[in-house]
């Protein structure tokens, strides 16, 4: 029998998967064990498969073939209806970006993200400048012809990209509240914690146990070791596919508590991209519902979950084992305390969940500003430090510091930053439904038993990929639109308290 249209266009977007999957394999290996002298084949590599993909989703036969599914849609079930709809957005996205642009930005990205490693590591952003120069300039045209066939600002074009749906108007609408509220909150969070101030852990802990301790946790979680792994990188980060999942974390002697909530954060990510659903997996529909909804996933099990007192009640005795320590500095009531401590600090991967959406609001602003023109990439690094000294009230001593921190304007990534404080607002709502439902959580996560949280999430997040659009599937699973309501709640309740 022959296939049908949409049928046919299942394969071929199968193949779209496959070529997909192996980029983000190279991109990981790119960060964890590619030669650094290797960067310019790598960035071959995946123009090349960049390319494949953007000729088979602008080719003829796959918008013919998109034509006559469309044509058909009452003989389609609300999944494929689903998957066909997430098929052309893809095709629009793409017929959008001329092939010479996708190729030109996959080979400057690869060249400006080993050079942005060694910048960092030297501290020196004018080693960085020319090739985010580069980048942004490419970006910039890639926002400009976007906008024109999506019919959207150029910005929102690129937010289409990484949560699908979303516009700057939105975003500001829940910004404005939190740029309102932070101020007051982070000073309040200050005071309060200045009657309490924690007992510092001191000592060298080796990265080996620091390993092996994530390891165990990962593993009581749920996250399945025969197809996923843990490593380091520069940079912490959740790449490869599900059913292939790759964490990396970065490991500091001096710091236990660092690498080990990097490795939670990750783990977040992996579990959503492990519940997505199998029989949709290669499908657009069967991927994630985009960069904001992972952030709430990743940051509710980091933030929300793993730093309060029941999970510190779970993971106390296994670090006193693990590190062979003991002493009132790993009590927990002091671990809880240096994990929700509030500080006005440099670093976005380090900062506390009451300060980290400055660091986000901070970089929405400058990404605008760089692609519309208003700021010059030379004068990055002094815009930086000072709207830090002005909404932290510190400044950079140095760009690795300041804007050499983050890999994602490297990699072409403008319009994510916003996902991480969006996903902070998504993780509080979702939290506050999942304890009203889940009155027992806390004493399941004291104990070590992950299932319930994961059943939820997987009921409520993972198992509608990317069938429902973002704001019904919060509306779905907390009975409320998108707001900033339960996460201050949340934050206040939390980090106010006597």
């Amino acid at each position: 029998m022959a296939l049908t249209p949409y049928q046919q266009l299942e394969q071929e977007f199968r193949r779209l998967h496959a070529f997909r999957s192996a980029a983000s394999l190279l991109r990981w290996d790119s960060a964890v064990m590619m030669p650094r002298g290797s960067s310019d084949l790598r960035g071959e590599q995946l123009a090349a498969l960049e390319t494949e993909c953007h000729s088979l989703l602008t080719s003829p036969r796959v918008s013919r073939l998109l034509d006559r599914a469309e044509a058909n849609l009452p003989g389609l079930e609300d999944w494929q209806r689903a998957n066909l709809k997430e098929m052309r957005r893809e095709r629009d996205h793409a017929i959008a970006t001329p092939q010479n642009l996708v190729s030109r930005l996959a080979k400057a990205t690869s060249r400006a993200e080993i050079k942005w490693i060694e910048a960092r590591q030297k501290s020196d952003f004018s080693l960085f400048a020319p090739h985010l120069e580069e980048v942004a300039g490419l970006v910039r045209n890639k926002a400009d012809l976007l906008g024109k066939a999506l019919k959207l600002d150029p910005y929102d074009a690129l937010l289409d990209e990484f949560s699908p749906g979303m516009t700057a108007a939105e975003i500001d609408a829940i910004f404005t509240t939190l740029a309102r509220r932070l101020p007051g909150l982070i000073q309040d969070a200050i005071d309060t914690q200045a009657k309490h101030a924690p007992l510092e852990i001191t000592g060298r802990f080796a990265a080996s146990k620091q390993r092996h301790l994530a390891l165990e946790l990962m593993k009581v979680m749920g996250f399945p070791f025969d197809r996923g792994r843990l490593d380091e990188s520069e940079h912490p980060f959740t790449g490869g596919i599900p059913g292939d999942i790759r964490i990396t974390t970065r490991f500091n002697p001096a710091e236990p508590l660092t690498g080990l909530m990097g490795v939670l954060h990750e783990t977040g990510h992996a579990m959503y991209d492990m519940g997505l659903p199998e029989a949709w997996r290669g499908q657009p529909v069967g991927r994630d519902r985009g960069m904001a909804v992972q952030e709430s996933q990743s940051l509710l099990l980091e933030m929300l979950i793993c730093r309060n007192r029941p999970f510190l009640r779970y993971l106390q005795p296994l670090m006193e084992k693990t590190f062979g320590v003991s002493g009132p500095e790993w009590e927990v009531e002091n671990l809880y305390r240096l994990l929700t401590r509030v500080r006005r600090s440099l670093i976005r991967v380090d900062a506390d969940e009451v300060t980290y959406p400055v660091h986000i609001l901070l970089r929405y602003e400058l990404e605008q500003e760089i692609l519309n023109g208003e700021l010059k990439i030379r004068d990055l690094p002094e815009a930086w430090n000072t709207r830090m000294g002005d909404r932290l009230g510190v400044r950079p001593a140095n760009d690795a510091e300041g804007c050499l921190q983050d890999v994602h304007w490297a990699v072409g990534s403008f319009g994510y930053f916003p996902s991480y404080a969006i996903g902070a607002v998504i993780a509080g709502q979702l939290y506050e439904s999942l304890r009203s439902e889940r009155p027992q959580l806390d004493e399941e996560i004291a104990a070590g038993q992950f299932g319930g949280l994961f059943d939820w999430l997987r009921q409520n997040v993972h198992s509608l990929a990317a069938s429902v659009s973002t704001p019904d599937l919060i509306r779905n699973a907390t009975g409320k639109p998108l707001s900033a309501a339960a996460w201050l709640r949340y934050i206040e309740g939390k980090y106010l308290e006597p």
